[in-house]
């Protein structure tokens, strides 16, 4: 059997990982058979390095990482920055100002370092799902350069509201909903999909040759890339409309049987 995809890039939670954020072995052993068939394995994740590396790890690969949501790429060897998006520290005053005014748990990054302004409880259970520490640490006297997301992070109502409330505001930066419970706020150009378009360049790979699969609106542009996008079965269904096949959701091993249908012939 042939691989027919030299890169395979893959979501994390919700796709990957079980919605309890576990790696099933079936899932670890298919990306494992596919990488031992020679195709480059990268995870493309909203998530900081933070919480990716460990997943990767349990993976058992190394390699390259597209991180919070493709504004920060990193080479996991070395922790290097292969390529970021960083924003004007300036643009995200009024989200700050929004999330104090309404009570809105929110969180700062860095390529590497994520920051909190406070620590709530239900906000500290949330980061321990993803394997995420952040710094404790005062912005009154300014915000940090170097920053690739803003996220906000609250029950599908509130976000529900911030969302329809932020789509009128200016288009400096680019918000998108990253899961039921979160909104990232990102540099205009910052997507999963120029994250990847990127990589392949550097790496001289065709999009024909890019096989894709997540769950989420964060994914619609990577799964337009790549050459074959799959949306998973827990997806809401403007993702699958964006997707080229539909595979069984992140509870049913949805990723294994999909490059197992996909990924060779």
């Amino acid at each position: 059997m042939s691989l027919q995809y030299d890169l395979i890039a893959l979501d994390v939670d919700g796709t990957l990982l079980t919605d309890d954020h576990v790696l099933t072995e079936a899932i670890r052993d298919s990306v494992n058979e596919a990488a031992s068939r020679g195709a480059q394995i990268v995870l493309c994740t909203g998530r900081g390095p933070s919480g990716a590396l460990p997943v990767l790890q349990e993976l058992g690969l190394s390699g390259t990482v597209i991180t919070h949501n493709g504004a920060a790429t990193i080479n996991a060897d070395d922790r290097s920055i292969v390529h970021e998006f960083a924003m004007i520290p300036e643009h995200l005053l009024g989200f700050v100002a929004y999330c104090r005014e309404n009570g809105i748990h929110f969180d700062l990054n860095t390529a590497f370092e994520m920051m909190v302004e406070s620590m709530t409880p239900e906000a500290e259970v949330m980061y321990g799902h993803y394997q995420a520490k952040p710094l404790v640490q005062d912005f009154r006297l300014g915000l940090p350069n170097g920053l690739v997301k803003f996220t906000v992070f609250g029950s599908k109502e509130v976000m529900d509201t911030v969302q329809a409330e932020w789509a009128g505001w200016p288009k400096q930066l680019h918000t998108i909903r990253s899961g039921d419970y979160f909104i990232d706020v990102h540099h205009l150009e910052a997507n999963k999909g120029r994250a990847l378009q990127q990589l392949a360049e550097i790496r001289g790979i065709d999009r024909s040759r890019i096989l894709a699969i997540g769950n989420y609106y964060n994914d619609i542009t990577m799964l337009q890339f790549a050459g074959m996008g799959i949306a998973m079965g827990n997806s809401p269904e403007e993702v699958k409309l964006a997707a080229n096949a539909v595979a069984y959701s992140n509870s049913e091993d949805g990723v294994a049987k999909a490059l197992r249908e996909h990924a060779w012939r």
